[in-house]
């Protein structure tokens, strides 16, 4: 249950996802349509009007491509709760099935993480899934009053939200537990079970993380390969890019300059997190590590080369664009890394750069030579939190999860819903970077529900014929759910739907007709009031992230300049530094492009600074091309 959006920078670091990420949708927010809406002047932003953007409808049922790994979350969920189900059932305790599923559900996460880093994400997943349960199991036990059962649900609801999208878990995000945790809410409990009961949700997330690292014993390095592989097939989309219609320049390549610029800049963040500490681990990063600099060069050719006849480095831009995408097949398929053919003075200079690397770091570890993170940024916890201090854009969409979540709950209560957990979770899931993709995802949200009941009213003869067709039939959903999602959150909420009634049926049943009326009215009340408070709680501070994203990319910029105006070509000690601000003005450059589009899917927003925004993108692209083309590759470690 949850959907897996290709990373694009932010989601790979762990945050994965998403958070937000890639939780868009085709037709949503993009750097055409802040264009298509007039530009400003470039400097300041005192005195610009304020403008009311409309809310789309094409394109919200479009189907898209599935994620390339979207098999992997789903398999590892389905096997994980195929595991507890028939242990359950073995034990005659299917009664217990919502809390087995709260830890089984943990693996969904962090499926874009090499091993090292998902063996370390994981346990902080379970944990805060366990955590969530606990206060859910805990207020449902001594609480009686439902209405204040749903504003506590709506507050952790707001705390799953914000903090899954500090941490950049990447999807499933803030759904998973925050579907576990209302309906724990609502389901009868003593205070007395309630350790029982984490302790069973705490063993199911223990399997799910023997679940996620089992591959790592067929394909230890699968993850890394897998975002280098996107770089290689990113760069040569970028290669084949069309030139525009008077010859100027490519039509789309600042989309496809900033596609690649982000996979690059997520493959690097990925390996990063590989260990190398022994000569046959760092011989294999540093493979990688080579053609991802070879992918990072095409950042540093002629745009739309591939179908012109100029020349880069020797070679042609669709023999180029031929070969990147080849790399990536062979990547994704498993087998041996290709080599990589470097020029003789660029082999002397690498060298160089693996000596230095080696006398830099100290010690003869596999690991000298190697491309390291830049610097001064605040990583793990202490980033987690300066994303969630005062001033930041995370506030107001929690306090939007918060009103929105609360005030579906007892709208539900006061149409004569009993439990509206549902509510509360369909006013959650509808809250996105802004009020276009929340918009989109209130109506893929009712259209799959609405699909989903209509689905499970067709399953139940066979519900109805025992326990073991209800497991079989929750697992098929499971894997339907992350088969479809990633195509459109409305597909996939067809069989989401149908596969939650079912655990939560496992605890009681309730007449099929009474748990159908009551769903539809969930969904529709928790989907209309949760809209209507994201349209009333705007994110005024979305332009003001541009505005900081600006002064982050023109700092980098101005540091890689002095950098390039030092030499032609770079001398092996100061090889670190051009990798360092690579990566800084990278970085920055995505994190403005993620702010433009999160500011321009505010319906009520101030007009946003399109001048500035395109001049500091350009600028910033031609220093990075600057920096790459000065850039060498890694050395092989031998």
């Amino acid at each position: 249950m949850g959907k897996h959006a290709k990373p694009a920078g932010k989601r790979a670091a762990g945050l994965p996802g998403s958070g937000t990420p890639a939780s868009g949708t085709a037709g949503s927010a993009t750097p055409g349509g802040v264009a298509a809406r007039g530009g400003t002047p470039a400097g300041g932003t005192a005195g610009r009007p304020v403008r009311c953007r409309p809310l789309p409808v094409r394109s919200t049922v479009r189907l898209r491509r599935p994620v390339d790994i979207w098999h992997k979350p789903a398999l590892s969920a389905f096997v994980a709760m195929a595991i507890s189900d028939a242990t359950l059932f073995a034990l005659d305790q299917l009664n217990l099935v919502l809390y087995t599923s709260a830890g089984a559900l943990c693996a969904l996460y962090g499926h874009g993480l090499p091993y090292a880093a998902r063996a370390r994400t994981l346990p902080w997943v379970v944990l805060g899934m366990v955590a969530s349960l606990g206060l859910a199991l805990t207020a449902g036990s001594l609480i009686s009053s439902t209405a204040l059962l749903v504003g506590c649900a709506a507050l952790l609801a707001a705390v799953h939200k914000m903090v899954c999208d500090a941490t950049r878990i990447g999807p499933p995000g803030n759904l998973i537990p925050t579907f576990i945790a209302a309906s724990a809410f609502f389901v009868p409990q003593r205070l007395g079970q309630v350790p029982v009961h984490l302790a069973t949700a705490l063993g199911a997330g223990a399997l799910a993380w023997l679940v996620c690292m089992a591959p790592a014993l067929v394909r230890p390095r699968g993850p890394e390969r897998i975002a280098t592989a996107r770089a290689l097939e990113a760069a040569a989309a970028l290669l084949r890019t069309a030139p525009g219609p008077d010859g100027s320049g490519p039509a789309g390549t600042g989309h496809a300059r900033h596609a690649t610029a982000a996979a690059v800049n997520a493959a690097w963040h990925t390996l990063f997190l590989v260990p190398a500490r022994t000569p046959s681990k760092a011989a294999a990063r540093a493979g990688l590590e080579r053609l991802l600099v070879r992918a990072e060069s095409a950042l540093g050719w002629p745009a739309g080369v591939a179908r012109h006849a100029g020349e880069c480095a020797g070679e042609h831009g669709g023999v180029e664009a031929g070969r990147l995408d080849g790399w990536a097949r062979e990547l994704r398929r498993g087998r041996p890394l290709p080599e990589v053919a470097l020029s003789t003075a660029q082999a002397e200079e690498l060298a160089g750069v693996a000596a230095e690397g080696a006398a830099w770091a100290g010690s003869g570890t596999g690991e000298s030579g190697l491309r390291r993170p830049a610097p001064g940024r605040p990583r793990g916890i202490r980033a987690v939190a300066a994303r969630l201090a005062p001033g930041s854009p995370l506030l107001p969409i929690g306090a939007r999860v918060a009103a929105g979540c609360a005030l579906a709950g007892w709208a539900s209560m006061a149409v004569g819903v009993g439990h509206p957990y549902w509510a509360v979770v369909t006013a959650a899931s509808i809250y996105q970077a802004n009020t276009t993709l929340s918009w989109q995802r209130a109506l893929q949200r009712t259209l799959g529900n609405l699909l989903g009941l209509l689905l499970f009213t067709a399953l139940l003869p066979l519900i109805h014929t025992g326990r073991p067709a209800m497991i079989a039939l929750a697992l098929a959903c499971q894997l339907g759910t992350e088969a479809c999602i990633t195509r459109n959150y409305w597909l996939g909420s067809v069989w989401v739907t149908p596969m939650a009634l079912l655990l939560t049926e496992f605890g009681s049943r309730q007449p099929a007709g009474a748990l159908v009326r009551d769903r539809w009215i969930d969904t529709v009340v928790g989907a209309a009031v949760g809209l209507t408070c994201c349209v009333l709680v705007t994110n005024r501070r979305a332009a003001n992230r541009i505005d900081s994203a600006l002064e982050r990319v023109a700092d980098a910029e101005a540091a890689a300049l002095r950098l390039l105006t030092a030499g032609a070509v770079p001398r092996a000690h100061d090889a670190r530094e051009t990798g360092w601000a690579r990566d800084r003005l990278t970085t920055c450059l995505v994190e403005l492009r993620e702010a433009v589009e999160v500011a321009a899917g505010e319906w009520w927003q101030r007009a946003l600074p399109e001048e500035r925004i395109a001049h500091a993108e350009q600028q910033g692209h031609r220093t990075l091309a600057g920096l790459v083309r000065r850039l060498p590759a890694p050395a092989p470690t031998v």
